[in-house]
């Protein structure tokens, strides 16, 4: 008994300075988030500087100082957890701007969105998968397979439409707003598919029926998922209207179109349909019909409830940014060969600047073409907008490079 006892108790002392270091690490990264928004607050005249920026400078001071007291073992605070992107930030960042969008120029827009976002992402990431092919075989970087090209590809086909709202205002340029905001909802669905297409497929046996199940995939699930959204908003206007939950409780409204939302969004990943679309959608129909059935007070609940929970996540990801720029093991692989390394990140940045210049001046020349109105076509100034906005690389590209590390 008392051999049993000694040794449990090591084992829960072992636990519990496991916990009192996560706990010292959550408080210490709740603490960051709160100095962003206080600083941010500071600096809100300041043109140059937004939240996001503020962020990242956080994160990479806190790297800074983390790598130095750990005596250069590690930068990070918290250790990266696709789970937890995927499960809990996102969704609440990407059903904010569904909830929050003007719909109307949205609608409006939407081919061009689709052309942007689906097909753009699709022309972008086989110039960026042909062209690793052919200049990091050069570089004899190691062993990589058509299944890497195509994943390195995928990932960096991804663009970041969050960093890039930071500085476009809905009012003053409704239109670049739309088509900036559209493609990134649609362009990150796009990648996530694209690239679990390409980690499912045999890809050492390519033959034609490959490409047109992937066509028939990719409708299959852009479909499914936006009308699992759409259904999802739909029924909770219905439940609120035909229960009045409002005559005993604004709580109960608030609650329930919160859990609604993120039920749609986990259905979608349980039925392996794309999360994005599917709560995207979701908060359009309930900004368009679960908003209009609610109390008053509800209503301005709702509104900045979910817009604060998707600056919190915003914030949380940019500063998670920053602290992993100064990762210590990636700068090790750096300087071991840091002339390769900067050879990829040259051949990737021109990958990607030429990626994006092959479908975002074509289609909007064709676009242009069957717009009538003046007011409707984008002009050169506003495409050269759209082909520098996506040239941003956010944490969806982070989480699909960290899944392809767990694949290898």
């Amino acid at each position: 008994m008392a051999i049993g006892l000694s040794s449990i108790i090591p084992r829960l002392q072992m636990l519990s300075t496991s916990d009192h270091a996560s706990v010292v690490s959550m408080n210490l990264f709740v603490a960051l988030l709160c100095a962003c928004i206080v600083i941010g607050h500071l600096l809100e005249e300041n043109r140059w500087v937004n939240e996001s920026i503020t962020a990242l400078v956080i994160g990479v001071c806190t790297g800074v100082v983390i790598l130095l007291a750990s005596g250069g073992r590690s930068s990070h605070l918290l250790v990266f957890s696709e789970d937890l992107f995927f499960i809990y930030l996102l969704p609440p960042i990407i059903f904010n701007a569904g909830f929050q969008v003007k719909k109307k120029q949205f609608f409006v827009n939407f081919t061009t969105i689709t052309l942007f976002g689906a097909v753009g992402t699709l022309i972008s990431c086989g110039i960026i998968s042909l062209g690793v092919t052919q200049f990091f075989k050069k570089l004899d970087i190691g062993s990589l397979d058509i299944g890497d090209y195509l994943a390195i590809g995928a990932i960096f086909a991804a663009t970041d439409s969050v960093c890039t709202l930071q500085v476009l205002n809905q009012d003053e340029t409704p239109l670049l707003y739309s088509l900036v905001f559209g493609e990134g909802v649609v362009n990150d669905a796009t990648s996530v598919v694209l690239f679990n297409a390409i980690q499912s497929f045999d890809l050492n046996h390519i033959d034609p029926r490959i490409g047109l199940h992937f066509i028939g995939n990719f409708f299959y699930l852009f479909l499914t998922s936006t009308m699992l959204g759409v259904i999802t908003g739909l029924l909770s206007a219905y439940i609120i209207k035909k229960l009045y939950f409002g005559r005993h409780s604004t709580d109960r409204e608030v609650a329930l179109m919160m859990l609604m939302a993120y039920l749609s969004y986990m259905m979608a990943e349980l039925f392996y349909l794309s999360g994005i679309l599917t709560v995207f959608f979701c908060g359009i129909v309930m900004s368009h019909y679960t908003w209009h059935n609610v109390t008053e007070c509800s209503r301005i609940t709702t509104k900045h409830a979910f817009a604060t929970l998707s600056f919190v996540a915003e914030i949380f990801i940019f500063v998670y940014v920053g602290m992993d720029a100064l990762d210590i093991e990636k700068w090790r692989f750096v300087s071991g060969s840091p002339g390769t390394s900067v050879a990829v990140s040259s051949i990737l940045l021109g990958l990607i600047m030429a990626g994006r210049a092959a479908f975002v001046f074509p289609l909007s020349f064709l676009i242009n073409l069957v717009k009538k109105s003046p007011k409707e076509k984008i002009n050169f100034r506003q495409q050269v907008v759209i082909w520098w906005a996506g040239l941003m690389r956010g944490a969806v590209s982070i989480a699909l490079a960290y899944n392809q590390c767990l694949v290898c």
